[in-house]
């Protein structure tokens, strides 16, 4: 049985910031991957929107072999090599030490609406929603763009699917309602407490017969309202882990200190990736989440 080092417990739970690991910087030896911008002008699942994506292919990546998808929400947020998450700089590291399978890393920022005051984001109207139509977006429309550049697997085990705040209700959102199309989901600090009418997963959990789903759920002790009986972000993640595991999913819960905050996400990436991916087909199994 692996020993874990010793960390201690923080104290204050409200301002914590964790220190990131050495596959979220640029390590010495791994060349950095292949990004490419594309972009959808217009949508049939969100009219009238426009957004960007951009494709993450690791050094090295063979364009003729079908290789798995992981989709990133709020696109260049998470991809910026200098921002709070930089999934590009983990993907390179991880691809590099064979941690995942070959892997595509696909960046869709939120939908943009031109009005008289200029654009407007689609985000929450995408994100919080309760239907399948992002999901739809992604696998009808998205997906479609990558393979037109690079082989790509249509089977639903080598689709996954990241987000936070919001974007990991879509996250949720899209396993839940497409699970024939994502098999794998990743939600730092879901908004599940914002969406319309309130967080459906904790019932549909209970009442519906399991699908072949790999979730992984991050929260924080001092997410938004986190000691309100009601519109308690803290909380909702709690009771849809808690029916995860009752259900008898293959789920993981993280929970930090801290607050709305994607800086823990960022850095339990790595991990959160090769837990996400282990035993797929060319993964390797070294990351810490996996002992």
């Amino acid at each position: 049985m692996p020993e874990l080092p010793y960390t201690s417990l923080p104290i204050p739970q409200d301002d914590v910031t964790y220190a990131y690991g050495p596959d979220s910087s640029p390590r010495p030896g791994v060349a950095p991957g292949a990004v490419h911008e594309l972009r959808l002008d217009d949508s049939i699942h969100f009219p009238r929107t426009s957004r960007r994506v951009w494709i993450h292919t690791p050094y090295g990546h063979r364009d003729d072999e079908p290789a798995a998808v992981m989709f990133f929400n709020d696109g260049w947020w998470y991809l910026d090599p200098g921002g709070d998450v930089r999934a590009g700089v983990v993907l390179d590291n991880l691809a590099a030490a064979r941690d995942l399978p070959p892997l595509i890393g696909v960046f869709v920022d939120p939908g943009l609406t031109q009005t008289a005051d200029g654009p407007v984001k689609n985000r929450n109207v995408e994100y919080d929603a309760f239907d399948s139509r992002y999901a739809d977006l992604l696998i009808d429309e998205v997906l479609p763009l990558v393979a037109a550049h690079h082989a790509v697997s249509m089977d639903a085990g080598a689709h996954g699917i990241c987000g936070g705040s919001s974007g990991g209700d879509a996250a949720f959102t899209a396993a839940w309602s497409r699970p024939g199309a994502f098999g794998r989901a990743l939600c730092f600090n879901a908004s599940f407490a914002q969406m319309p009418g309130g967080n459906p997963y904790p019932k549909l959990l209970r009442e519906t017969p399991r699908k072949q789903l790999r979730v992984m759920l991050h929260a924080a002790h001092r997410d938004l309202g986190w000691n309100r009986r009601d519109d308690n972000w803290f909380a909702e993640n709690l009771r849809t882990a808690a029916e995860l595991a009752a259900a008898g999913y293959d789920m993981r819960l993280v929970v930090g200190d801290g607050g709305h905050s994607p800086n823990h996400g960022g850095v339990l990436l790595p991990d959160a990736l090769r837990w996400l991916w282990r035993e797929a087909p060319g993964a390797g199994r070294s990351g810490a989440l996996d002992r």
